[in-house]
């Protein structure tokens, strides 16, 4: 099990796609709705996130088991000119048959470690309200910083439901 850096993102996309299909189908809440097709995936990382990490203002980490990438996260560093310490981990994604193996606490590590490279003090981020997910991050230092009613869909019921956001001040 590795977390890096990778590049270039493309050769990862058959695996990233699988990553994201199964996560959805299994009931994670990033940002679909099921159902949710292989096709939406692929399309996700191609017009989205690849064109973002071209721009330089996003990186992504993968985790490997089993020597397969299994695991994902990004780091968004904020654009504006009155935020360069801050940035957003967006879409921490650990396949369904790779959890409980410690992938997401590496990606997290990895992703922190690079932040704290580029002078990041500051990471914020937000996850549907009582999920595992959430439980996860305050285990690693996040703290909660309020919750949003409402806020996002139930990717299987459709039904609005809270989001909570999170933020851990980097040493």
């Amino acid at each position: 099990m590795i977390a890096r850096h990778i590049s270039p993102p493309e050769d990862h996309l058959q695996d990233l796609t699988a990553i994201l299909h199964a996560c959805v189908t299994d009931g994670a809440s990033v940002g679909f709705i099921r159902p949710f097709s292989e096709a939406a995936a692929r399309a996700f990382w191609t017009t989205s996130v690849f064109p973002a990490l071209a721009k330089g203002r996003t990186e992504l980490f993968t985790a490997t088991d089993g020597g397969r990438v299994s695991g994902t996260v990004q780091l968004i560093c904020a654009a504006m000119p009155n935020q360069p310490h801050r940035a957003d981990v967006a879409k921490l994604l650990v396949h369904p048959t790779a959890r409980r193996r410690g992938l997401a606490r590496a990606l997290m590590q990895a992703l922190e470690d690079r932040a704290r490279a580029l002078h990041r003090s500051l990471l914020v981020l937000d996850t549907r309200s009582g999920d595992p997910s959430q439980a996860l991050y305050q285990s690693i230092g996040y703290q909660v910083a309020g919750e949003i009613p409402g806020y996002c869909l139930n990717p299987a019921t459709k039904a609005a439901v809270p989001t909570t956001y999170l933020y851990k001040p980097l040493d």
